[in-house]
């Protein structure tokens, strides 16, 4: 043993320098040869709080701005507290199989009674405003030369051309060190720039200017009296050369050789201050040198970004502006192993910029919207897509991006926990499909969708996997009552099913899926859905454990360990060889629906893996056989995910190519889909962020998996990956950092280090075996 693990440190000293110089050498950074022509073309910047989307226009400049914590609406208590009376009735239509019938009632008293997801007091995320700068001079020619990057490395995105002999450049960047939006304007010659800078918003703002700063502001409608949430942003200047002045309500900057505006947002969402907050970080920043706050950016940024490093060997195509460069890759025209990197790279990239700790996790748009009324209100959907937001941040080195999610779950307990009394009668909490800043847990407005009630447990899958990646017994602790509370309110609704024998849950549903009943009739409600099984059962093996690990509730514990043995088996084999999503083998009345929710045994949980249960292994391939290739892009990464676990890279592969499919379309689409538009956001359609922290899970799981006992590496590895490639920085579950590097589709090296130095099972080019993780 002592052998083996000389021999392989020896073999990385000598590979990894190499390969992983390689890996650093490739540019990563989005790059286009003109302006950005719709919202969709825009480069996203954001420092986990705030975000800038700048088109990069030439006479005139137009920068969306973000604040994560923008909502409107407020709390609210939308809870029916008459509606647990109707369960017993609901439970014994569903038994009779009237489930038709059983539908009808919950829709007339088991739903919100409040404003769901329709309109305030719910609320949405929404943009914060438009910033606008008008060019005097710099347009008077035709401009040569232009170029639009985004760093991925730094995190600033630039743009520039040349005018009548003239060079503009522009460098933009939310500050991960003073807490704002940077933007520096610069002309090769002096005396060329001068601009009007001003700033909007669709509804309910006013602007302003107060000496030399230029203030937009307003509040939001919170449902009630419309005094909602606060917010504002200001943007100062200062320049080299010029003069700053004001003209109504607008910045005008004539004859500089250098501007930089300075762009301080802010909510009174927990900051009754806000205000005070915006004057004083402006206050600061413009006492800094731009240089030293732009390396402290980077500085700050690098520390996430750097943690991994990707190569996948060299490409032919790199040379090429992204939005052509994404249109070769999917026609097959160019071998580009290098996109596929910038992509994955992109993903961490915007986790980073979208969230961090002591804030709100990424919504359905991450921070970044350009609407009032934003798509599906760019909340928190929690039937698959915030779960999916947060997918990729243990594997890819980015552990500290759960703790958002974490207290936004902490904070849904208690209105949680009067929802299941109101709706269920039980102890415990739960939340539906629907939740957004404020804490909602209620069913939706419609049962067909709104009453699934697997989202609370899902959520705790989430949480869960930051421990299991950690080890971190503090946050357990913490997390804890979270995690058994949410299992104390499943474990009271268990009921006996008459047909099988087993434990499951009444009502129950696949979400948003429905199926055809003997009558013709189509519903969604039923007994003992398969995604309601499988989240039970993880959510009891993940209570167990941590309740053996901190030394409590052993009643508790030996109770859910009886439970587990009466509960249905992770997955039901129809006659067809699929898995079935409802406890009957129901016809679906959408064979291709967007939802694979049945499979969630396979991922996130790792009930259903190819080591451990070959048999439903097969069966959950025949099922996305079935389900087909098509679909938003959430559900391609979906699909994608699932083959890398089936251990399938060539399919995961395909389905990369798919999700890096061109497309300008922003229709809200439910059927096929999917794809990336030029500044490589993904497309349900519209724009769902999701798509993207998919894609980037998926890509992790292609290459590392640590679900099934084990590490495994390369374990769905596609045909074009296989010359070579190395990887550097990736984490596996257990607090392990794994380096490795390949060639030929065969692993030529491997590190895996610990903080503590202990024994780890790895799976290497076939073989299982046992070696001594080093200590990190």
């Amino acid at each position: 043993m002592m052998f083996l693990r000389r021999r392989i440190i020896t073999t990385i000293i000598m590979v990894f320098p190499v390969l992983l110089c390689t890996a650093q050498s490739n540019t990563l950074e989005l790059k286009y040869d003109k302006p950005a022509q719709t919202w969709e073309e825009t480069i996203p910047l954001g420092n986990g709080r705030l975000g800038m989307m700048p088109d990069g226009g030439i006479t005139t400049e137009k920068i969306v701005l973000n604040d994560i914590t923008l909502w409107s609406g407020a709390p609210q208590d939308a809870n029916n507290y008459e509606a647990y009376k109707q369960l017993p009735r609901i439970r014994q239509l569903l038994k009779e199989g009237r489930n038709d019938e059983a539908q009808a009632l919950m829709d007339k008293d088991f739903i919100c009674t409040g404003k769901g997801s329709g309109s305030v007091p719910f609320g949405c995320y929404q943009v914060l405003g438009e910033l606008q700068l008008q060019f005097e001079g710099a347009g008077a020619g035709t401009p040569e030369q232009y170029e639009r990057k985004l760093s991925l490395q730094q995190a600033i995105a630039t743009s520039s051309y040349k005018v009548d002999g003239v060079t503009y450049r522009r460098e933009y960047f939310t500050s991960y060190g003073d807490d704002l939006g940077m933007i520096r304007l610069t002309s090769s010659q002096p005396g060329k720039l001068s601009c009007r800078v001003t700033m909007s918003r669709q509804e309910r703002s006013s602007t302003r200017t107060t000496g030399n700063a230029l203030e937009l502001y307003g509040q939001l409608d919170n449902g009630t009296d419309g005094k909602g949430m606060q917010y504002q942003a200001t943007v100062k200047a200062s320049t080299k050369g010029g003069s700053i002045n004001t003209d109504g309500n607008a910045l005008v900057i004539k004859d500089a050789t250098e501007i930089i505006l300075y762009v301080s947002m802010g909510t009174d969402f927990r900051n009754p201050d806000f205000k005070k907050k915006i004057s004083q970080t402006l206050a600061s920043a413009m006492k800094k040198d731009y240089t030293i706050q732009r390396k402290q950016h980077i500085a700050n940024y690098s520390k996430l970004f750097n943690r991994v490093q990707l190569s996948l060997g060299k490409g032919s195509a790199s040379t090429l502006p992204t939005d052509k460069r994404l249109a070769a890759f999917y026609n097959n025209s160019a071998a580009d192993n290098e996109l596929p990197v910038l992509f994955y790279q992109f993903g961490r990239y915007l986790l980073i910029s979208s969230t961090r700790p002591g804030l709100l996790p990424p919504n359905l748009q991450g921070l970044w919207a350009n609407q009032i009324q934003t798509p599906w209100n760019g909340d928190y959907h929690l039937d698959v897509n915030v779960q999916m937001n947060h997918w990729p941040v243990e594997v890819s080195n980015l552990p500290e991006l759960n703790l958002p999610l974490a207290d936004l779950v902490k904070g849904m307990v208690e209105p949680g926990k009067r929802t299941a009394r109101a709706y269920y009668n039980a102890p415990g909490w739960v939340a539906h499909v629907i939740t957004n800043i404020w804490g909602f847990t209620e069913p939706g407005e419609s049962a067909s969708w709104g009453a699934t009630k697997s989202g609370s447990g899902w959520l705790c899958n989430n949480l869960w996997e930051h421990y299991a990646f950690t080890n971190d017994k503090k946050y357990l602790a913490d997390i804890y009552p979270v995690i058994k509370e949410s299992a104390v309110f499943y474990n009271s609704l268990l009921i006996k099913d008459d047909k099988t024998g087993w434990l499951v849950m009444s009502p129950s549903s696949s979400p948003e899926n429905t199926f055809y009943l003997p009558n013709g009739k189509h519903a969604s409600i039923c007994i003992g859905a398969t995604i309601d099984n499988q989240i039970v059962r993880d959510l009891f093996n993940n209570v167990i454990s941590a309740s053996a690990t901190l030394g409590k509730d052993s009643a508790f514990r030996k109770e859910l360990q009886d439970k587990i043995t009466l509960l249905p088996p992770p997955g039901v084999i129809a006659k067809d060889g699929r898995i079935m999503e409802w406890l009957e083998d129901y016809k679906e009345t959408d064979p291709q629906h967007r939802h694979l929710s049945h499979l969630w045994g396979l991922y996130p949980a790792s009930l259903i893996t190819a080591e451990n249960t070959p048999d439903l292994a097969a069966a959950a391939k025949k099922s996305l056989e079935v389900r087909g290739d098509d679909g938003p892009s959430w559900t391609i990464a979906y699909k994608l995910l699932f083959w890398a676990r089936l251990q399938d890279g060539n399919r995961s592969f395909k389905l990369l190519r798919e999700l890096l499919k061109p497309t300008a379309r922003t229709d809200i689409n439910y059927g096929a889909g999917g794809g990336v538009y030029q500044n490589m956001l993904s497309a349900g359609p519209p724009f769902q962020i999701d798509g993207n922290f998919g894609a980037t899970a998926g890509i992790a799981e292609m290459l590392l998996q640590s679900h099934a006992g084990l590490i495994n590496l390369l374990p769905s590895i596609p045909d074009q990956w296989k010359a070579e490639g190395a990887v550097k920085g990736l984490k596996a579950r257990g607090n392990f950092t794994v380096d490795f590097a390949w060639k030929d589709g065969k692993v030529i090296s491997y590190k895996i280090t610990s903080p503590t130095p202990r024994k780890v099972k790895v799976k290497v080019n076939g073989v299982t075996k046992e070696i001594f993780a080093a200590k990190s």
